[in-house]
């Protein structure tokens, strides 16, 4: 294989560890817009040898997925080292993968989104003109390989994040949140298929429905950075959604039900990402009570994805 400019693109640096944090997307409003990276972290060490001795992986997984997850060329995170391994022209060397997993799979919380932005990072840093492929690029590839930018751009950015896509491709901007902010996740047991929640959703929606969503995506915008007058009325009024959770509710009753107690006290509640966990957002540490058998996690806001050379 040959770089963009023709020549070949040499690997660099043989092993990198990289950090990446869950995300929460949606955020209630702004659907398949709005991104939250969370302090709740996956880490893996990628290790290149000699492309010469051919392109064999070995994965080994311990905690989330450890059971599960594929730890073969299969696997989510060698298919995104190879994807950008192929983007900077380098060949494929044999892959040493090792991942520590805390992110719960199958839970809205981003582990996909984490994992696509692991092994593009590890795959740019492994080559020696990496820098040719920038964090636009990068979340361009992660969006085609996640269908959609948002937990993406969150994971890769850090903070709250507002991603989209044009002609052009995928971006995104990232701000930071007001000081205050406390993040509590409600985790159930048991996983949903991102596919199965999206599979729920109808082809068009009222225009009424549109203009509400479009009202309430501006709010949040401005309730997340401002410590106006009633800042949690503003939140609670900002993660108002009709666009998509309601429509999932047959995939996952337990999780709209809790949304739906927890707003009815006055905070602001949304399902996470596609779900079935809970996501709330509250300006002063707050308890939830959550079903028998799902955890709680209380977590800040994170930065985005980290990378140390070994």
């Amino acid at each position: 294989m040959t770089a963009t400019d023709g020549s070949a693109a040499p690997l660099g640096p043989g092993a990198v560890h990289v950090r990446v944090p869950a995300t929460s997307a949606n955020l209630g409003s702004g659907f398949d817009t709005f991104g939250l990276a969370l302090d709740l972290y996956d880490d893996l060490v990628v290790q290149a040898g000699d492309p010469a001795h051919g392109d064999a992986v070995e994965v080994t997984i311990e905690g989330e997925g450890e059971a599960t997850v594929a730890t073969d060329a299969s696997n989510l995170v060698v298919r995104a080292v190879h994807r950008a391994l192929d983007e900077l022209g380098a060949p494929r060397p044999p892959l040493l993968l090792r991942c520590t997993n805390r992110i719960p799979h199958g839970r809205g919380l981003g582990s996909s989104a984490a994992a696509v932005v692991a092994g593009l990072v590890a795959g740019r840093a492994l080559v020696d003109q990496g820098e040719r492929l920038d964090d636009t690029a990068l979340l361009g590839l992660a969006t085609e390989m996640e269908g959609h930018p948002d937990n993406a751009a969150a994971c890769l950015l850090g903070g709250f994040t507002v991603a989209w896509t044009d002609p052009a491709g995928a971006h995104a901007a990232s701000m930071a949140t007001r000081d205050d902010l406390v993040l509590t996740v409600a985790v159930p047991p048991q996983p949903l298929a991102t596919e199965t929640a999206r599979g729920l959703l109808p082809p068009t929606v009222p225009h009424a429905d549109a203009a509400h969503a479009a009202a309430r995506s501006a709010l949040l915008v401005l309730a997340l950075q401002t410590a106006g007058p009633r800042p949690d009325v503003l939140l609670l009024a900002a993660t108002e959604d009709r666009l998509h959770q309601a429509y999932r509710a047959p995939a996952m009753p337990a999780t709209l039900d809790l949304v739906s107690r927890l707003r009815a006290d006055g905070r602001a509640a949304v399902v996470s990402g596609a779900g079935p966990s809970v996501l709330v957002l509250d300006l002063a540490p707050t308890p939830v009570s959550a079903p028998a058998g799902w955890r709680v996690l209380q977590l800040a806001v994170a930065g985005g994805v980290t990378l140390r050379q070994l």
